[in-house]
Order: C-alpha cells, then sequence, then structure tokens
C-alpha cells in the first residue's frame, strides 16, 4: 500500500484528534512480577505526577521554566544524584550523574521537560495546568471520573488529560518511579547513568548544539537513550533507532503595497494568494512527490532495508480509516518506506480574510509556513539550496526583509524567504551493541520482542549528541499513539505510564 502524506503529523506527534479513542489492541503482557511492581509503583506516584503536571512548562515564559528546573533538582538531589546546571542566555539544561563504577560503562539518557503552549477554550476541562481523570463511555466520550479510582483496581484505559502529560511529563515520572523501583531493592544499575534534561524541546531547543560542543567530556557516554513519543500504533512495546531532522522556511509572496479592491483592480493587480497556490503546486506532483530535482538524491532503499521495514506490523486500512482518507499519497510503497524520505510539508498558508471578516480585495501579501523534515541521507543547507533555486527558477527574486521602494519597480515576483535549520536526522544501526541492550530489556519487561522500527517521522534534538559525542542514540517510546501531544485534550493512556515504569525498571537492571 502507499504512503499517507496527511498521517505525519498524527503518527509520530499523536495530535490528530481532539478526542482520542481508546489503544484497543492488547499490549504485550509482563511477567507477573514486574507487572504487580510497575502497578504499586505508580499507585504510589499518582499524588506527585498530579502535582507536576500543575506546573507550566511552556519555554516562552522562563520563568515557569525555573521552576521546571528547580523541581527536577529536587526529585534527582533526592534521588543521590550529582546535579549541575549547564547556563545558556535563556534557561539552563540540567545535567545529573551517578557513578556506580569509573571502569563500566556509561549511559546517557535525554529528557525533555517543557511542554507546548495551550488555547484553554479548546480544552474539554476548565484548566489544562490542572489534570483530570477521564473514563470513556459508550457512547465513546471522556467523561471526567474522580482521582481516588487510580488508587483502587483501575482501569488501565483510564486517561489523565492535561499539557505535557504525554509529551513529556509522564515518560519523566516513568524513569523517577523505574529508578525508584530498583533502588527500594537495594540495586543499582551495572553502568553508570548521566542525565541530560532539556527544557526547551519544544522550541527548537536552539541552545542545545552549543551546550553539547562546550560540555562534550561531561556529556561522554557509550549510548544515548531518548524516552519521547508514542509507541506504534498497536501499542507493543517499540524501539526507533533514528528520527529525521527538520528546517523551517517562511515564503511571504508581495502583491499590491495595500489590499486593493477587487472590482477596481480585478483583473490588472496580481493575485499574490493565487501566485503563491501556483508556486506550491510547482513543488509537487498529483502523487505527492517533490518535484525538486535532487530532492531524494542518495537515498536508496535496499533489499535488505526493505524487510526491516516490513517486519513493522503496520495496518495501513486501518490508518486510513482512521483519518477519514480513501487513499494516500505515493511518495514511496508503504507507510514505512515514506518515511526514509525527506518530505516537504505545507504545515499553514494566510491570506486576506475569510468567514465573517472576508472582503472583496486583492491581498497584499500571502503567506506559506514550510517543514522539511530531514532523512539521515539529506544535508539541511543543501535541501534549502534546492528549494532556493527551485523558486527562482520559478521567476522569483528571493528577499531577506521587506522590500523597498526600488526592489517592487525593478521585479515583477517578489519573495521573502527566511528558514532555519533545527536539527539533523539520526540513525542507530539496528545489530549494535545498543541495540541488544535494548531488546534483552524488553524481552525481560514484556515477554516478547519489541517491534523495531528504522526511522520514526517526528524530530528530536539528538544530532548534537550523536555528531559531536559520536555515541549510538535509540529513542524509547512509551506514551499511547493518541494522545493529542501539542494539541487540546493532550492526556496519557493510564495502562501506558504503567508499562513505562517497567520498561525503565528493566532497562536500569539489565547488563550493558
Amino acid at each position: 500500500m502507499k504512503y499517507l502524506w496527511p498521517l505525519l503529523l498524527f503518527v509520530f506527534a499523536g495530535c490528530s484528534e481532539s478526542n482520542p479513542s481508546t489503544v484497543t489492541s492488547t499490549p504485550a503482557v509482563a511477567p507477573v512480577g514486574e507487572r504487580e511492581m510497575a502497578m504499586r509503583y505508580a499507585r504510589g506516584s499518582w499524588d506527585m505526577f498530579r502535582s507536576y503536571l500543575t506546573l507550566p512548562n511552556d519555554a516562552h515564559f522562563p520563568e515557569d521554566i525555573l521552576k521546571n528546573v528547580e523541581w527536577c533538582e529536587k526529585q534527582f538531589g533526592q534521588r543521590g544524584f550529582e546535579l549541575q546546571r549547564l547556563e545558556t542566555e535563556t534557561v539552563p539544561l540540567l545535567f545529573a550523574e551517578k557513578t556506580v563504577d569509573p571502569e563500566a560503562k556509561t549511559i546517557l539518557f535525554y529528557l525533555q521537560l517543557d511542554g507546548q503552549p495551550v488555547d484553554p477554550s479548546k480544552w474539554d476541562q476548565a484548566d489544562p495546568w490542572q489534570p483530570v481523570l477521564k473514563a470513556q463511555n459508550e457512547q465513546g466520550e471522556w467523561q471526567e471520573i474522580p482521582w481516588e479510582r487510580l488508587t483502587d483496581d483501575y482501569d488501565p484505559e483510564y486517561r489523565i488529560f492535561a499539557r505535557a502529560t504525554a509529551d513529556a511529563k509522564g515518560p519523566v515520572m516513568m524513569w523517577l518511579m523505574g529508578w525508584d523501583a530498583l533502588a527500594d531493592e537495594g540495586k543499582q544499575p551495572a553502568y553508570n547513568v548521566k542525565v541530560i534534561m532539556d527544557f526547551e524541546e519544544e522550541i527548537g531547543s536552539p541552545r542545545l548544539p552549543a551546550t553539547v560542543v562546550a560540555n562534550r567530556e561531561l556529556l561522554s557516554a557509550d549510548a544515548l537513550l531518548i524516552f519521547d513519543g508514542p509507541r506504534h500504533l498497536s501499542n507493543q512495546p517499540t524501539l526507533s533507532y533514528g528520527a529525521r531532522g527538520i528546517a523551517r522556511v517562511t515564503l511571504k509572496l508581495y502583491g499590491p503595497v495595500a489590499a486593493q479592491h477587487s472590482g477596481h483592480y480585478g483583473n490588472y493587480l496580481p493575485n499574490p494568494a493565487v501566485r503563491l497556490a501556483q508556486l506550491i503546486a510547482s513543488m509537487k506532483d498529483e502523487a505527492g512527490r517533490v518535484t525538486i530535482p535532487g530532492w531524494y538524491d542518495g537515498i536508496e532503499l535496499t533489499p535488505e532495508v526493505q524487510k526491516i521495514l516490513d517486519r513493522v506490523p503496520d495496518d495501513e486500512q486501518a490508518i486510513l480509516d482512521r483519518m477519514g482518507v480513501a487513499a494516500p499519497d505515493s511518495v514511496a510503497n508503504g507507510y514505512q518506506a515514506a518515511l526514509q524520505y525527506p518530505s516537504l510539508n505545507v504545515r499553514g498558508l494566510a491570506s486576506g480574510w475569510v468567514g465573517t471578516k472576508v472582503r472583496t480585495i486583492i491581498p497584499a501579501e500571502a503567506v506559506a509556513e514550510i517543514d522539511i523534515r530531514l532523512v539521515k541521507e539529506s544535508d539541511p543547507e543543501r535541501m534549502i539550496g534546492l528549494l532556493k533555486g527551485h523558486l527562482e527558477a520559478q521567476g522569483y527574486h528571493l528577499l531577506e526583509d521587506e522590500p523597498t521602494e526600488a526592489e517592487r519597480k525593478q521585479f515583477p515576483r517578489l519573495l521573502g524567504f527566511d528558514y532555519g535549520i533545527s536539527y539533523q536526522a539520526f540513525r542507530t544501526p539496528m545489530d549494535s551493541e545498543i541495540g541488544d541492550f535494548l531488546r534483552g530489556a524488553m524481552r525481560s519487561a514484556f515477554g516478547e520482542a519489541p517491534i523495531e522500527v528504522r526511522t520514526m517521522g517526528g524530530s528530536i534534538p539528538i544530532s548534537p549528541f550523536v555528531n559531536t559525542l559520536d555515541v549510538p542514540a535509540v529513542v524509547v517510546p512509551t506514551v499511547n499513539r493518541d494522545n493529542n501531544q501539542h494539541s487540546p485534550n493532550e492526556n496519557i493512556r493510564v495502562g501506558n505510564y504503567v508499562d513505562g515504569i517497567k520498561t525503565l525498571y528493566a532497562i536500569f537492571s539489565q547488563e550493558f
């Protein structure tokens, strides 16, 4: 089956619906002892998790972020970690370390601590920073239930709704509870532990690359584990060995110096909204493939790679049915294959007015916001250069600032071009030492091998670690796919929270 282009945001960011439906697949079952242990530590953590969720963590508000830094310092400090703030010009990153044996290997854990902004008017609760517990009724609606239900023999399908429940305060809590479960047994990992906590991930981690370079020795490790993102759609335990990078582009197409009456000037003045639509259409064919020459250069899906992709148990018809789409785009032969190629996505358009504010004008300008998902074979600057070349080939003069009067008179097609590269893609071989380690931990926790994904569709700021520290990295996703992260009504499934504690306990217990 073919690739579903519009599904990218849902499948790897989990944010397509405001009302999630319950995960209906049966998650892998852990050995009884570990399952009971995880449930016990989950029950003991509800009050702490509930309190943690009340801390706003939008990185646009540094004063709120500092409260989250202090919360983490308290939690990791109480567990005997050595702590250090890695200061930046905005808010610090936080580093925690526990040395077990100077001769032992070291694993560096990456945790994200900030969340997306909120629009309370779009949430089905009074305050996104005040968590509520909900259960689904027979009509499929989510209804609030008493928080005390979590202390009883709770249903794993219950959901906790609040901003950052899944992205990514939930994984942080799982990490701490998994650590407590091991420590309470009088045990510790057989490897040294380092933790780097990022409080600006949702705004692109702009200070992270320089901080990693400046602290190369401090952050050195034998492997990097990232606790972010959702499991496979089946909700089975999952490992992701790579993630796509991301760059963004803003196009601003200029028309008349001010909006003009469409009766007086229609058929005479060029319409920037129409021209922008034509320009965007020139970038892709009807199958959804990018038409810019060289966009897919260097990418080859060998038979060996295709076997890896085919092992992921995607039900693509179910994906299409869920999204209400009859057929996907045809970028590649199947969903997993499509994720191995760089994308070019129009994430927003604006021009003129619509709805009750519509008016009969020729707009003065039209804007398109674009994101480019990068793969390991993609050089970000080269991709930006290819896009620039295509725009210029369409007859546009590219601008970095607003056009001057002289430029308006000289160039018939003016286009503002602004871009930024957040981070590159990474990919770790599945047959690596860290792959063997994680497969062993997952079998210990759940009694079977995990689903292994070559490249996840979303982007996380890991390439600075991979490139600077020369360390293999793997993503260990734990939360439910339909968690609405980045959107209203973000939630975490209680069963996934418990499974996450099992996952972390097994990783801390595993020999490396």
